[in-house]
């Protein structure tokens, strides 16, 4: 999902502007209901409304539903996240959260040491074996470097001192006849995590 990690090189008002228009436009005839039904629910479960919350990538519209449903959050403006870490060290959070990032991200190990909250929520795409790895062919920014097994966000996250409290995984269903989409009605696509930092 490019939108919650378009990252832009200048970080200009301008490039914001647009990194931002575009977070609201993608989604017109593909709006993920299901996806964040499920995302708005575990997030529910495990985090306070009067905790604040640092959500990676510009405002999209998952942190306008966050918001709207009465959470604190504060967006990160479109920063190159693989070279800069200066929002996670900065900013006053308590919570962190990343949903379809990391699998944008060459280096998640670094942004997970430099995040200074006590507790996470982090969701992926899991990887499927009958597809290979989302790739847009006509924007570089919208690419998977990662797709992940869950085993593998598991161990990234002990590897960086974070212990997993609550796990899910879920479908991701497409209105399409044929093989794949069968596959998809019953593989699960994505994997969510909410995890404490280990003290």
């Amino acid at each position: 999902m490019i939108i919650l990690n378009l990252e832009l090189k200048n970080n200009t008002t301008k490039e914001r502007e647009i990194a931002s228009f575009l977070a609201i436009t993608m989604y017109e005839k593909t709006f993920p209901n299901k996806r964040f039904k499920h995302t708005l629910e575990f997030l529910n479960k495990h985090i306070s409304k009067t905790e604040t919350i640092l959500d990676l990538g510009v405002e999209n519209p998952f942190s306008k539903i966050m918001k709207a449903e009465g959470f604190s959050v504060k967006n990160t403006t479109g920063e190159d996240l693989d070279n800069d870490q200066t929002a996670l060290q900065n900013e006053k959070y308590s919570v962190f959260t990343a949903f379809e990032i990391f699998e944008h991200l060459l280096n998640p190990y670094t942004i997970l040491e430099n995040v200074t909250s006590n507790k996470l929520l982090i969701s992926i795409p899991l990887r499927l074996w009958f597809s290979p790895a989302y790739r847009s062919k006509t924007d570089m920014w919208d690419r998977h470097y990662h797709e992940f097994e869950d085993w593998q966000l598991d161990w990234l996250l002990e590897k960086t001192g974070w212990k997993i409290i609550d796990s899910a995984q879920f479908t991701h269903p497409v209105k399409k006849i044929g093989f794949r989409p069968f596959l998809r009605l019953i593989t699960p696509r994505y994997y969510i995590v909410y995890a404490e930092k280990v003290k």
